[in-house]
């Protein structure tokens, strides 16, 4: 059952709490990869208008995505503590309300790439909406402890569908940048997963600490920081990036290792939001040293 709305809310303070439900912050890293994405796909600065054009459909998409997310799980939103403030959990905004401005917002999205940019763009947009939305959220999230290793692909996605904004094709480079956010994914989550795992198991999500433990959890984070480390190696092997990189990548690996190794020798719950944390930083911070490094070279 929804907690019951204290009173009806103004337009203003629905679409505000629309906008929560877009999760600006988890998309604000999605759309920055992006934006990384486009810089390194353009000899010089991307076309300034079609940066931002293309930055705003790829946005407007996600934030999509991200409503309809919280709307398919706002019964289990109102049981976990992390997300049970969110309008759909209170049943602030009804559902044809959200389905509506989700409709809107990401129709928007794609008819700005379909317009503006090109179709490849909006194609591969349209499928990492779905495969987020329909895909990760309906089919594999309440079905498999692994949910988040297959769906990972969708928000992986970001840096390629900046790169075909700029370019209109698909290359090496950019199915690396993919796989860098696609190993990165599991034990990023799986940080999370393990300090709320009490939260998961409440809602009847089968995540992986809830079903195998956090013992078993903590091992397959460090399997996957080490694959990580190895992939976020490929830029330079590619001529993506040179020494900048190189020297950022290899303290942030040491780091996030630091933390992966910790966790199975000594875990705790303070410790596992630490690296949850420190994954957040380690991605930012990643992309930002393959943009500084271009700049440099």
């Amino acid at each position: 059952m929804h907690a019951a709305a204290t009173s009806p809310l103004t337009l203003g303070q629905r679409l505000k709490a629309f906008s929560h439900l877009c999760k600006p912050r988890v998309n604000s890293l999605i759309v920055f990869t992006a934006m990384i994405g486009m810089f390194l796909a353009t000899p010089g600065f991307p076309p300034l208008l079609r940066f931002l054009v293309a930055s705003l459909g790829i946005a407007l998409v996600a934030f999509s995505a991200a409503a309809l997310n919280c709307l398919v799980e706002r019964t289990v939103d109102a049981r976990m503590a992390r997300t049970r403030w969110r309008a759909t959990a209170r049943g602030e905004i009804s559902t044809i309300e959200t389905i509506s401005l989700a409709t809107l917002v990401g129709a928007a999205g794609l008819w700005l790439l379909h317009t503006f940019i090109n179709d490849l763009t909006m194609w591969l947009t349209l499928a990492t909406f779905l495969g987020y939305a329909i895909i990760y959220t309906l089919v594999l999230k309440p079905a498999t402890p692994m949910n988040i290793v297959i769906g990972g692909a969708s928000g992986a996605m970001p840096p390629l569908l900046g790169w075909t904004a700029m370019t209109g094709q698909v290359s090496a480079e950019p199915l690396v940048l993919f796989l860098i956010i696609f190993l990165w994914t599991p034990p990023h989550f799986w940080a999370l997963a393990c300090y709320r795992r009490d939260d998961y198991a409440k809602a009847g999500l089968p995540m992986l600490p809830v079903i195998h433990g956090v013992e078993f959890t903590c091992q397959h984070i460090l399997m996957y920081t080490v694959m990580l480390a190895a992939a976020s190696l490929i830029p330079i092997s590619l001529g993506m990036s040179g020494w900048f990189y190189l020297a950022a990548i290899a303290l942030l690996d040491l780091g996030f290792l630091a933390y992966a190794i910790a966790l199975c020798r000594r875990y705790s719950d303070a410790l596992a939001k630490k690296t949850f944390r420190y994954s957040i930083l380690y991605l930012t911070l990643l992309f930002a040293a393959l943009f500084a490094d271009r700049l440099i070279a």
